[in-house]
């Protein structure tokens, strides 16, 4: 049994070390110490694969993007075109993650669209819900991005936030856990309110710090309010799910034509393709695990990933 709970976490980690190698092998292909502003077909699967695995996992997607970035070399200076491309390609390439969620959770989805027609009473109160989850990341997040860019996308301060995070993990889980066992807490998303949901958001908002983990804050977000795990995981993901949307379209309107320009086409479906299919794998894995074991193996490997990050940054001038 202790195996079978282990598994999923194993091949997920194996999946992440395979991706990180990779994107390493591929940036000491290219001979330039310069950084490259073209995404060659082994970028964007590495890119596409660390996008999948990561979104919904308590780990931080952006943070793993941001390394496998400086490892193979991408990108070009802070406010070039060629930055801006990167940056908008990795957001772009969550809808395959965004792809992923709707098919897992479709049934929750449809009941939220019902909701929207007056169709589903549950469906509306869960789409109110994740409109009041949403909201303070969103205008913190339009408020804060040139900031948050300029001073926080960087190797460093995402290590600290692995480490930080990982930190919690340990300190918070067994402490929930405890609360929920004395208390008998386990509300579900129909018991979820208003107030609940928005006290998730703003825990959210902390996640515009790169490394911080967006999954992370609201699990252990939705447990502090009393929510199940499943019922924190799920409502995780959903609101990951109008969160990445809303990212996504920004960065598709906005620079929607610099990716096409520098990547073309193919680069970026074969992004959305391969973060469609990890993230499948991963959250059924991390669903599957959860039913099985608490979080903390997550905090270990956060803080591991920090120290990781920071060896990296000693040791080589990639990062």
């Amino acid at each position: 049994m202790l195996r079978r709970a282990r598994l999923p976490l194993v091949l997920l980690a194996a999946v992440a070390v395979a991706g990180l190698s990779l994107a390493r092998g591929v940036g000491a292909a290219d001979s330039s110490t310069a950084p490259v502003d073209h995404l060659n077909a082994g970028h964007a699967l590495v890119l596409g694969v660390v996008e999948g695995i990561t979104e919904f996992l308590p780990i931080s997607s952006t943070g793993h993007l941001v390394v496998a970035e400086r490892l193979m070399d991408l990108g070009g200076a802070k406010g070039s075109e060629a930055r801006d491309a990167l940056d908008a390609y990795t957001v772009i390439i969550q809808f395959g993650a965004i792809l992923a969620v709707l098919v897992l959770y479709r049934e929750r989805v449809v009941a939220v669209v019902q909701g929207v027609f007056g169709r589903s009473v549950a469906g509306r109160k869960l789409l109110l819900n994740l409109l009041a989850a949403f909201a303070p990341a969103a205008v913190l997040g339009l408020a804060l991005s040139k900031k948050i860019d300029e001073h926080l996308l960087e190797p460093g301060p995402v290590a600290g936030a692995f480490i930080v995070g990982g930190i919690a993990i340990l300190v918070l889980t067994p402490w929930l856990r405890r609360r929920q066992a004395a208390t008998h807490i386990g509300r579900t998303l129909d018991d979820l309110t208003i107030k609940h949901a928005f006290i998730i958001g703003c825990l959210q908002a902390l996640a515009l710090w790169p490394g911080t983990s967006r999954s992370l804050v609201t699990i252990l977000g939705g447990l502090a309010i009393g929510l199940s795990i499943s019922a924190a995981v799920e409502f995780s993901f959903l609101l990951g799910l109008l969160t990445l949307t809303a990212a996504t379209a920004l960065a598709a309107m906005k620079d929607g034509g610099t990716i096409l320009d520098h990547y073309g086409t193919a680069a970026p479906l074969l992004g959305i393709v391969a973060a469609g299919v990890a993230a499948f794998l991963a959250v059924r894995s991390f669903v599957s695990y959860l039913n099985k074991r608490d979080l903390q193996a997550f905090g270990f490997y956060r803080i591991a990933a920090g120290i990781a990050v920071i060896v990296l940054m000693v040791a080589t001038t990639k990062l």
